[in-house]
């Protein structure tokens, strides 16, 4: 009977979309490495888009108050409007995204004074903030296609994981840099 099982439509449906997400996520990951710790920054003085890194942490988080609706939402059963809240959410993220890719190819990393004394508090901020964001990468939008394609209780499961993790990062996100720019 489990062969039966692990054999149906739904399971064999399922695992190419989940392989092309852990894909694209894993290219999209080298890729923001390569271009944080290897490409050279085309401004590197910082005289354009300077206002990158506070959109960034406005769209984080906007992203975050986005998710905070969205639970809202689905705890009083209110479906529509949490789909319309976590579809806000997504393209706060990805606005994020697209801003950070041109902030960081414009102006490279910038790093944390390390004579400043929470120095020790932002590092592992910093390091949980980027390890997990790695994660939530694929988690999201596994948890995107399955809402999207009716696998409800699958969704469900799933996003008990995603939305603490997806808040976390786009808090932390604000977080960071309001420490950065304290630091200067």
């Amino acid at each position: 009977m489990q062969a039966a099982r692990a054999n149906t439509p739904t399971t064999n449906t399922t695992t190419a979309p989940v392989a092309v997400i852990l894909a694209v996520s894993a290219v999209a990951t080298l890729f923001l490495f390569w271009l944080i710790y290897v490409h050279p920054a085309a401004d590197a003085n910082g005289t354009q888009f300077t206002f990158l890194p506070n959109l960034n942490a406005l769209l984080n988080g906007l992203s975050a108050v986005a998710l905070l609706v969205g639970f809202y939402f689905i705890k009083h059963r209110r479906i529509a409007a949490h789909r319309a809240s976590m579809m806000t959410a997504f393209v706060f993220s990805s606005l994020f995204l697209v801003s950070y890719i041109v902030n960081h190819a414009l102006h490279g990393d910038q790093r944390y004074p390390v004579h400043d004394t929470v120095y020790h508090i932002y590092i592992p901020l910093l390091i949980s903030h980027i390890v997990l964001a790695v994660v939530a990468l694929p988690v999201v939008l596994i948890t995107f296609y399955l809402s999207l394609s009716g696998r409800i209780p699958a969704h469900r499961r799933v996003a008990r994981y995603t939305f603490p993790l997806w808040l976390y990062v786009s808090v932390t996100g604000v977080i960071v840099r309001l420490m950065l720019v304290a630091a200067r």
